[in-house]
């Protein structure tokens, strides 16, 4: 059995759904759609999310959301007639976004999150109509129907775990296609609760898990994960992408700038060890790339290069540091106290480095933390530097082969790209280097022609 997400590019209009239609048609095994609400339809079009949010703080803000939830009904009202759907179900979106928009404001959180996840619902009320209409029994789920409890944490909700037996009880008997609104559940006490933004994802990938899925499938709007950011490097969208990976490998990926689907949206099915394939609505027919527990290694092959921009370095020197007791935990306490990440810290006998992104610093927290650095630890330098990007080089093969970070440097050398520093992991699947943000994309290119270049 195969659950399959569609998201909001393979939803945005008639002609996208009746794409979803047919591949759901063509394999039996696609008995669960989990769906986004409609996205962007070309270049400068509205997400309906976006719109649906405009509505709820216009509500807040005690303006009138007319204007914005007549646009929502259009969008819903284009769709159903190119669709050839019954009238009533644009009337019922515009009844029930009236009804939410009217409802009590004492919480924004939950207001919002009420609004906005009307877009998840009738995308998936109107493709479960499409779907039967065209001669595909399929019927609409709700999550609440479906047990798909959530924490009181509204807008960045938590799936409580009694869920999967709830879900697995509900869904699991049904004879039909299941066609479920991504995004979103309900609490304890029965308020409607999103996900973080993305959380059709997350949706999907507990729906697999529990129903223990032989493959969650995550349609997108690209053939496959490519091994660099086509973005930096136009060039690799030629190749093939990325035919498999590993869990490992991908969050290595993604945690570095990989923007496919955030890691942790997938989580649940990465638990549950259920093989992970992302693919294109619009190609159907490409085998895209397979996320899996475990795959074969080939020795020395990168299987990606994730780069990403907008890191400073915070570095500070003292003369035998080494030998203070306690100087990294309390330069980490004084960067805590202003609640900063930290994303890597290479550190020499007399020197430590902390990498974070750049929002984290502004000017007044810089300060801050550099008065509270001379207080308390009194080093004998320490500097900020911004503009600092890191390319990361992925694979599972690199663990057992010697002279991969010998070909990164060479490859950046002869593009005239100055190294700031390297750090490898202890796990050996990747290796960060850090570089100037303004060689970012010169960098990408040379080190996709160095392991991915015919």
């Amino acid at each position: 059995m195969k659950v399959c997400k569609f998201g909001g590019s393979s939803v945005a209009d008639a002609a996208q759904i009746l794409k979803v239609l047919e591949i759901v048609r063509s394999d039996a095994q696609r008995r669960v759609v989990v769906v986004s609400a409609p996205g962007k339809r070309a270049k400068g079009d509205d997400k309906v999310t976006d719109l649906l949010i405009a509505c709820a703080r216009e509500a807040l803000a005690g303006r009138d959301p007319a204007a914005a939830a007549e646009r929502v009904a259009e969008r819903y009202e284009s769709i159903r007639a190119d669709l050839g759907l019954d009238e009533a179900l644009v009337a019922a979106l515009r009844e029930e976004l009236a009804a939410r928009l009217r409802a009590d404001r004492s919480h924004p959180g939950a207001f919002e999150d009420a609004v906005k996840a009307l877009g998840e619902e009738f995308s998936a009320r109107f493709c479960a109509a499409a779907f039967s209409a065209r001669g595909l029994p399929a019927v609409y789920v709700d999550p609440k129907d479906a047990g798909m409890l959530l924490s009181e944490e509204f807008g960045s909700a938590q799936l409580l775990p009694e869920s999967y037996d709830r879900i697995r009880a509900k869904l699991a008997p049904v004879p039909d296609v299941v066609v479920f609104p991504g995004f979103y559940g309900y609490t304890a006490s029965g308020r409607l609760a999103t996900f973080s933004r993305g959380g059709s994802d997350i949706t999907g990938a507990i729906l697999a898990a529990a129903l223990r899925a032989d493959v969650y499938e995550n349609f997108t709007d690209v053939d496959a994960v490519y091994p660099v950011d086509p973005r930096l490097c136009p060039e690799a969208t030629k190749g093939e992408g990325i035919r498999e990976m590993t869990f490992a490998e991908m969050r290595e990926l993604s945690y570095a700038g990989f923007a496919v689907f955030h890691d942790e949206a997938v989580m649940p099915a990465i638990r549950a060890k259920i093989p992970i394939n992302i693919r294109n609505t619009n190609r159907p027919d490409e085998p895209g790339t397979m996320v899996l527990p475990r795959r074969r290694s080939v020795p020395g092959r990168v299987n990606g290069i994730a780069s990403s921009g907008g890191f400073g370095a915070l570095y500070v020197e003292k003369w035998l540091m080494n030998r203070e007791v306690g100087f990294v935990a309390s330069l980490l306490g004084i960067l805590a106290r202003e609640k900063i990440s930290i994303e890597c810290m290479p550190a020499g006998v007399d020197s430590v480095t902390v990498v974070f992104r750049d929002e984290q610093f502004p000017d007044a927290v810089r300060e801050r933390v550099f008065a509270e650095i001379e207080a308390e630890l009194h080093p004998d330098h320490m500097s900020y530097t911004r503009g600092i990007a890191f390319l990361v080089a992925v694979g599972e093969g690199m663990r057992t082969t010697v002279g991969t970070c010998l070909h990164v440097v060479t490859a950046l050398s002869r593009a005239g790209v100055n190294l700031q520093m390297i750090n490898q992991g202890s796990s050996e699947l990747s290796i960060m280097f850090g570089i100037r943000e303004v060689d970012l994309k010169p960098a990408v290119q040379a080190l996709y022609r160095e392991f991915f270049g015919a």
